[in-house]
């Protein structure tokens, strides 16, 4: 079975319990010979080869949120309660709580800090610092910056998620995981949302 999410910046390949990111400049649908299952978010996308479904009009959530994304959706029909971190281009944190969705934010992704603070000032233009420590009070602008932007993002979600499981995903999951002691990395976890549509409904 191959399953598709194309997103804002990359296709992500999901076959055989392996994943592959591919940049949407290098992404040929036409190279897809066999029956693939895709969601996308991505308008550029929406005329595909007939051996692509469309898992999108199967997805049912019980949400009074209007506009939520297909990706966010499949996410959340995977977790019956828990607070949903989608870390790519842009960060979605979602509540689940009883298969219900309660609502959500949007945050910028790691990526988009950074580019906000280069358009701000040349000086600015630094990449992120991987290794800070957040108990610590910066003393370079290096680490100034990487300090806002991860205290941001991690107090953010923290205060929102409170004593609630957090389930992690997209491309910078691994690096927000070591600041939360609730979480769980589920980088799949669009992939295990389309698996269990596909399942329940015998697509």
């Amino acid at each position: 079975m191959t399953l598709i999410d194309i997103g804002n910046t990359t296709a992500c390949v999901y076959k055989n319990e392996h994943l592959k990111r591919i940049e949407l400049k290098d992404f040929s649908p036409s190279s897809f010979k066999e029956k693939v299952f895709y969601i996308s978010v991505n308008a550029n996308f929406s005329v595909l080869p007939s051996n692509f479904i469309n898992l999108e009009p199967f997805f049912s959530l019980d949400t009074s949120y209007i506009g939520l994304g297909v990706d966010r959706i499949a996410s959340c029909y995977y977790i019956d309660t828990g607070v949903i971190v989608d870390a790519g281009s842009a960060i979605t944190i979602d509540l689940m709580k009883n298969k219900k969705h309660l609502g959500g934010f949007i945050l910028p992704g790691i990526e988009s800090y950074l580019n906000a603070y280069k358009n701000i000032s040349c000086r600015l233009n630094y990449d992120l610092n991987t290794t800070l420590d957040l108990g610590s009070l910066p003393n370079s602008t290096k680490d100034a910056i990487s300090y806002g932007i991860i205290s941001s993002i991690v107090t953010c979600i923290k205060e929102f998620a409170k004593d609630e499981t957090i389930y992690l995903t997209g491309g910078d999951s691994s690096f927000l995981n070591q600041f939360f002691k609730n979480a769980i990395n589920e980088k799949n976890l669009v992939f295990q949302g389309m698996q269990k549509l596909i399942k329940d409904l015998n697509l």
